[in-house]
């Protein structure tokens, strides 16, 4: 059974009652893990609720979830008065706030943590070293951007939050475990969608201070008959900052292009960074893909997981 504890700005805590409903979502990445709960509502509450600023979620002891509290509503209805709570991982902190801009000779992964991190109390659990030269924070970027635009340029990767509001510097992909999903298994349901739409085949940057012109060709999806073509002007730029740019914006296209989405009458099925492999004779042969979404639920229809599967 899920539990919920509420902790205040001055460290006082709270345990909820028996929640009525709950929905723990977990992404792995932007837009970060969310929940939301609804739980009968005591008049004990009234001074805690407006100074409750963090939640725990504890499934049989272990953290499910630990965040930032966004917001709560008392409601009256059928079931009496009730309270609706709606709060964030620990990556809203991130992407809250913003950076100033920065330009770095030399960037270390200790530098950007110092600037981008550490002034919120966020703990980092695991990190993989990386340095570059020439890294720039824009104005109006998040510290969640200037922290994935660094991991991203000088790692190939994005970090990620863990359950229980550390930050792993570290590629979450193919880091967690395999789920078999076949004929045996309790689906409730299943959907397979591929969106072309909004997948790029040609990026052209535009330097216009050095009149400058790159080609960067999504060669998989061009050959498929993909056509659409983007072009963006850059300030004066290095010919690995235009290529840098061009193959991450048609990777960012890229990205929700196939989703396959899997419903499981069971909590806690799978987070992201598991893979799936989908063995339904139904759908043709089989393959393994990456979890990149998840969505624990429990309301009057009961316990389940949604699973969201896609490639990374």
């Amino acid at each position: 059974m899920l539990t919920m504890e509420l902790t205040t700005w001055d460290g006082r805590s709270y345990r909820l009652p028996v929640l009525l409903s709950w929905c723990l979502t977990y992404t792995g990445g932007v837009p970060c893990d969310s929940m939301t709960a609804s739980c009968p509502y005591d008049k004990s509450m009234a001074e805690m609720l407006p100074d409750a600023t963090r939640f725990t979620a504890f499934q049989d002891g272990e953290i499910m979830l630990r965040g930032v509290i966004d917001a709560y509503e008392i409601s009256l209805s059928g079931q009496g008065l009730l309270v609706n709570l709606e709060g964030r991982g620990m990556a809203a902190l991130l992407m809250d706030n913003e950076s100033e801009a920065l330009t770095y000779g030399t960037a270390t992964l200790a530098d950007i943590l110092s600037n981008h991190v550490e002034p919120y109390g966020i703990h980092v659990e695991e990190t993989t070293p990386l340095a570059g030269d020439g890294y720039s924070v824009t104005s109006g970027s998040s510290q969640w951007k200037a922290l994935r635009g660094f991991t991203h340029r000088y790692g190939g990767f994005e970090p990620y939050f863990t359950r229980d509001g550390c930050l792993v510097v570290r590629s979450l992909w193919g880091s967690g475990n395999t789920l078999t999903v076949d004929s045996s298994s309790p689906l409730l349901s299943l959907r397979h969608r591929e969106d072309r739409y909004g997948v790029i085949s040609e990026m052209l940057i535009q330097d216009k201070a050095q009149d400058i012109s790159h080609r960067v060709i999504n060669e998989e999806f061009a050959a498929k008959g993909g056509c659409r073509r983007h072009v963006l002007y850059m300030p004066r730029s290095t010919a690995d900052e235009r290529r840098y740019t061009g193959e991450y914006q048609i990777a960012q296209s890229a990205l929700d292009q196939l989703a396959i989405t899997l419903e499981l009458p069971i909590p806690f099925a799978a987070f992201p960074g598991d893979r799936v492999h989908l063995a339904l004779d139904l759908l043709g042969p089989g393959d393994t893909y990456d979890v990149t979404e998840v969505r624990c639920k429990m309301d009057e229809a009961g316990e389940r997981t949604e699973i969201v599967l896609s490639r990374r």
